[in-house]
């Protein structure tokens, strides 16, 4: 960890011509700029999943919202921030230098919404709270990625969003566990819980403001030298303007494309996490009080799996560890499904439903990375989130309303067909070559 300064480095742009370390310089396993963000992500995970592990419980069973309205809500959660990704990515890549800035925004945003929660008693209010998380998770989704992949070379990818998913599902185990023992403790617990939200998130971005370098000061870890047929990349000063309208076309590259398409096309069978949460909950008769606890199953999964798989992905290929991650989210679909009701199934369920995180978030972008060109990369990113958020977003309202109308197990049975025939469209149509392994 270090203060970033504001002194002349290697830009990112010279990723491919980078120096190898010196002869008995032991090499760092993953960038400075990937432990730093992971560290902002840490922070601000324990503030964001202190709110979602109570959320569902306190929309449903303190508000009273029917699983539409709740369907809505999580379908804003998620995927409004879809609407200003591409923004987010944009500003990043015209700036040069702004991505730490862009990101900074996001997260005071979302910060700052946190108080706001104590405020909204209704569904309107509410609805506009989350947005505006949102719209700063938007903002900061993109550059923070864009950050991790440019610090990092093509074979080691996969192990830095491993890394820095790792460290950032460490905030996510911690986050329920605070909200846990902050209702226990308290008397007013929810207002508790949206306090303290709000001051570990302040603490993640002040963090990022002191130890996060700015992009210009983002160096690639070399592990390798470069490929003999690699181009270079061209200096930022001759790069072609970043516009909303290159990111776009960027969909003309059959790499892109078929990465984007699969990421929309599975995120539209994949429902939210609140609704695995309360579906596990009416299965097993969860008391309220142990709610919160069940999304730390999720995050000691991932967060044990993130780095293994990460690597994995880096060895055999994106696409294999990607698609075995859909793999574990229908076995967690249909255990949901089944009759069983042992001791052992929400251990099996959070295990599968971890698993599939872990072999997804960080893999995706390490593969839609290596179709996107330096200049391009926090939009090319932003487009790949985009098309996953409003799918994600979709398959909220459309799992809400399946509820409400027919019952929480016809809705399940229903997006598990759906996420088998999405995988299987995937496998047969739309395999991306961006998802092989990068050589060593």
């Amino acid at each position: 960890m270090y203060v970033a300064d504001s002194r002349a480095t290697t830009p990112a742009s010279a990723e491919g011509a980078a120096r190898p370390p010196r002869a008995g310089r032991r090499r760092a396993a993953v960038a400075p700029t990937v432990l730093a963000l992971g560290t902002v992500s840490l922070i601000t995970d324990v503030s964001s999943e202190m709110v979602t592990a109570v959320l569902p419980l306190y929309l449903v069973t303190g508000l009273g919202l029917s699983p539409l309205g709740f369907g809505l809500l999580d379908g804003i959660y998620n995927g409004f921030s879809a609407l200003v990704r591409l923004a987010g990515g944009h500003l990043a890549d015209r700036g040069g230098g702004r991505h730490k800035w862009v990101a900074g925004l996001g997260y005071g945003i979302s910060a700052l919404c946190k108080p706001l929660l104590l405020l909204a008693h209704s569904l309107t209010p509410i609805g506009l709270v989350l947005a505006a998380d949102r719209t700063g998770k938007g903002l900061r989704t993109a550059p923070r990625d864009a950050l991790i992949s440019l610090s990092s070379t093509p074979q080691t990818r996969g192990r830095s969003f491993g890394v820095h998913r790792a460290m950032d599902t460490a905030g996510a185990l911690l986050g329920p566990l605070a909200a846990f023992l902050i209702l226990r403790a308290t008397v007013d617990g929810y207002d508790a819980v949206f306090t303290v939200s709000f001051c570990v998130a302040a603490v993640g971005v002040l963090v990022l403001v002191l130890f996060v370098p700015r992009g210009a000061a983002v160096q690639p870890t070399v592990d390798v030298d470069p490929a003999p047929h690699a181009h270079p990349a061209p200096p930022a000063a001759l790069a072609p303007r970043p516009t909303l309208r290159a990111a776009l076309a960027l969909l003309r590259r059959r790499d892109v494309r078929r990465v984007t398409i699969c990421a929309l096309l599975l995120g539209l069978a994949t429902i939210g996490d609140s609704f695995v949460y309360l579906l596990l909950q009416r299965r097993l008769g969860v008391p309220d009080r142990w709610f919160a606890l069940l999304p730390l199953g999720t995050a000691a999964a991932f967060l044990l799996l993130a780095v293994p798989l990460g690597r994995l992905a880096d060895r055999v290929g994106r696409w294999r560890v990607f698609l075995a991650g859909h793999g574990a989210l229908l076995g967690a679909y249909a255990l949901l499904l089944t009759a069983w009701h042992g001791p052992a199934l929400p251990y099996a369920v959070l295990l599968l439903h971890g698993a599939f995180y872990a072999a997804t978030d960080g893999v995706l972008m390490a593969a839609a990375s290596d179709g996107v060109p330096e200049h391009l990369r926090s939009s090319g990113l932003a487009v790949v989130q985009t098309g996953q958020a409003l799918a994600r977003f979709a398959c909220s309202l459309g799992f809400g309303a399946a509820w409400s109308l027919w019952g929480d197990r016809t809705a399940l049975l229903a997006s598990t067909a759906a996420l088998a025939l999405c995988a299987a469209v995937s496998v047969a149509f739309l395999r991306p070559a961006t998802a092989r392994k990068v050589p060593a």
